[in-house]
C-alpha cells in the first residue's frame, strides 16, 4: 500500500496503556485516578483548526482498544499513527506502532511525551518502529509533519527523523505557544468523556469532575524533575481564558469540579485574583482543586481562591529532612512550608502534601523525620510517590554513582522502588513506605476527615466501597497490579 492510498491529512493518535489490557483491572492506579490525555486532546483540537482529521484512542481509559485502534485504522486509514509516551508505556507503544504497520504498510508513526523528548535520537536508532520523534511541545510541529507528508522532516523544529542511515534532530523550536491562541482541548474526541475519566478518591466534592491545564512547564529547576519537553520555559493562560475554558467545560460537559494539573498555578499572583473576581462576580457553579508552591501562597489570596471555590490545594513537600530538602530542591525552608500549610487550613482549604521516598541520600533518620513532619501539620490527605529517576530530570545523568537503578522502563511508574540509595536495601525502603501510610491512616483527625468525606465527597466514598477489595490487597502487597503477569 502506497502512501497515497493513506489519508493524507489524517492522524490517529493513541495513548498506550503500558502492560497487558487483562491487568488493568486490578491496576490500582487506575482504579485510584484515570486522568484524561490533555497532552493529546491539546495537539487533536489544534490540528482540527488546520484543516488535518484527528482521531483519538485512550487505551488508559479503554484498555480493550486494542480492537478500536485496528477498526480505526482500517475505517480512516490516516497517512500518520502518533504515540504520547512516558517511560512506562513507551514499549507498549512500540509494540503498536508494529501493529498499525502491520494494519496499513506505509503509515508513519511519531512518537512524542517526556520519554521522547529526554532521549531523542537514542529512540529512532534503537527502535526501526519509529520513524519520527517529535521534541517538545506537539501541536506546531505535528502539523507542520503532517502538512509535508513526512517529507523534509530534517528541516523541520522539533522533529528527529532518519537521512539515510543517519538520525537527525532539526533542533529545537524557537519561542513557545501563546497558550491563549489555542482552542480548547478536544475532550469530546475521547470516548467517554466525562464519564470515563475520574480524579484521584477523596480529592472532589461532586461529578462529574475533570482535569485542566492553564500552564505549561515550571520556573523551578528541582533535581527530580524532567525539563525536557518545556524546558526553562513558563507560560500560562490569562485569566479570562480560565474563566471561558472552565464557562466551557460547565455548559458542554456539565462538568462541576476541575483540577487544575498545573505545577504551579498561582505563580503569578495577579492572574489568580482575576480568575477568582470573575468566579465570584459570574458563578459557574463549580469548584477547583491547585497545586501551589509555599512561596507563591499567603492567607489574603487563599480566602480569596476559597471564595472562588477552590476546594483543595496540593502542596509540594517531597521529604521533611531539611539537609535531604536542600540536595534537591530551590528555597527548602520546612518552617514556611508548615506556616503555608496551616494557611491553607486556615482558609478553608483541604491540604494535600506530596512527598517522595527514596531521593538520593534518603536514609532510614530522613524517612522517620519526614513522617514526622507529616503527622505534625493538618495535611487531611498525601500522595507519597516512590523516587523515580526519569530521563531528563538533572538526576538521571549521574544516578548510577548515588546507588543502585534497575532501569526497567515498563516498571519506571513511581510504584515501585527502581532507584534504591546507598545505604538503603528495597526491602527496607518498601516497609518503611507500608509504615508511612499506615501510621498516617491511624490518626484520629486523619480518620475524622475520611469520615467528613461522607458528605463532603459521597461518590469518593462509593468508589472506595465499591474498590474496597483492591485497596486492600494494595494496602498489603504495596503492588500498583495484583498478580502482574509479564508484558506479552
Amino acid at each position: 500500500m502506497t502512501m497515497t492510498a493513506l489519508q493524507r491529512d489524517s492522524i490517529l493518535l493513541i495513548h498506550p496503556l503500558g502492560y497487558r489490557p487483562e491487568a488493568a483491572g486490578r491496576d490500582i492506579s487506575r482504579l485510584a485516578n484515570l486522568m484524561p490525555p490533555l497532552g493529546l486532546a491539546s495537539i487533536a483540537a489544534y490540528l482540527e483548526q488546520r484543516g488535518i482529521s484527528a482521531h483519538i484512542v485512550d487505551c488508559f481509559a479503554h484498555p480493550d482498544d486494542q480492537r478500536v485502534i485496528r477498526d480505526t485504522l482500517r475505517a480512516v486509514r490516516p497517512a500518520f499513527v502518533g504515540f504520547s509516551c512516558t517511560t512506562s508505556s513507551f514499549l507498549d507503544g512500540v509494540r503498536l506502532a508494529a501493529m498499525a504497520r502491520s494494519e496499513l504498510p506505509g503509515i508513519r508513526t511519531v512518537f512524542g511525551g517526556p520519554h521522547v523528548s529526554a532521549l531523542r535520537e537514542r529512540l529512532l536508532r534503537d527502535y526501526p518502529e519509529i520513524d519520527f520523534a517529535v521534541v517538545g511541545e506537539g501541536e506546531e510541529t505535528l502539523a507542520e509533519l503532517i502538512a509535508a507528508g513526512g517529507e523534509g522532516a530534517e528541516r523541520i523544529p522539533g522533529v528527529v527523523s532518519r537521512r539515510g542511515d543517519e538520525v537527525v534532530f532539526a533542533g529545537h523550536r524557537g519561542q513557545g505557544l501563546e497558550l491563549d491562541s489555542l482552542p480548547f482541548p478536544a475532550y469530546e474526541k475521547l470516548a467517554g468523556y466525562p464519564a470515563a475519566y475520574r480524579l484521584p478518591i477523596f480529592n472532589y466534592p461532586s461529578t462529574p469532575n475533570t482535569s485542566c491545564i492553564s500552564s505549561r512547564g515550571c520556573p523551578y529547576a528541582c533535581s527530580y524533575c524532567d525539563r525536557s519537553v518545556f524546558r526553562r520555559t513558563f507560560r500560562y493562560n490569562s485569566a479570562e481564558y480560565l474563566y471561558a475554558h472552565l464557562e466551557y467545560l460547565r455548559e458542554r460537559f456539565g462538568i462541576r469540579h476541575v483540577n487544575f494539573y498545573d505545577d504551579q498555578f498561582t505563580f503569578n499572583r495577579q492572574r489568580v485574583e482575576d480568575f477568582c473576581r470573575r468566579m465570584v462576580d459570574r458563578p459557574l457553579g463549580m469548584t477547583f482543586n491547585c497545586a501551589v508552591r509555599a512561596e507563591h501562597v499567603d492567607l489574603e489570596l487563599l480566602r480569596q481562591m476559597k471564595g472562588a471555590g477552590c476546594w483543595m490545594a496540593s502542596l509540594g513537600i517531597e521529604t521533611g529532612d531539611p539537609e535531604l530538602l536542600a540536595q534537591h530542591r530551590q528555597n527548602a525552608d520546612l518552617q514556611m512550608l508548615a506556616e503555608k500549610i496551616r494557611q491553607i487550613k486556615q482558609a478553608g482549604i483541604r491540604v494535600k502534601g506530596l512527598l517522595m521516598m527514596g531521593l538520593p541520600g534518603e536514609t532510614e533518620t530522613s524517612i522517620r523525620r519526614s513522617m514526622e513532619y507529616v503527622y505534625s501539620l493538618p495535611i487531611d490527605d498525601f500522595n507519597l510517590a516512590k523516587f523515580t529517576p526519569f530521563p531528563g530530570s538533572p538526576l538521571y545523568e549521574k544516578i548510577h554513582e548515588l546507588g543502585s537503578f534497575d532501569e526497567d522502563w515498563e516498571q519506571m511508574d513511581c510504584m515501585q522502588f527502581r532507584f534504591v540509595p546507598h545505604g538503603m536495601s528495597r526491602e527496607r525502603l518498601e516497609e518503611l513506605f507500608t509504615e508511612f501510610y499506615k501510621r498516617h491512616f491511624q490518626r484520629p483527625r486523619v480518620l475524622a476527615g475520611y469520615a467528613a468525606m461522607l458528605w463532603r465527597s459521597p461518590d469518593s466514598w462509593k468508589r472506595f466501597a465499591l474498590n474496597l477489595g483492591d485497596f486492600l490487597r494494595f494496602a498489603r502487597s504495596n503492588r500498583r497490579i495484583a498478580e502482574e503477569t509479564p508484558h506479552g
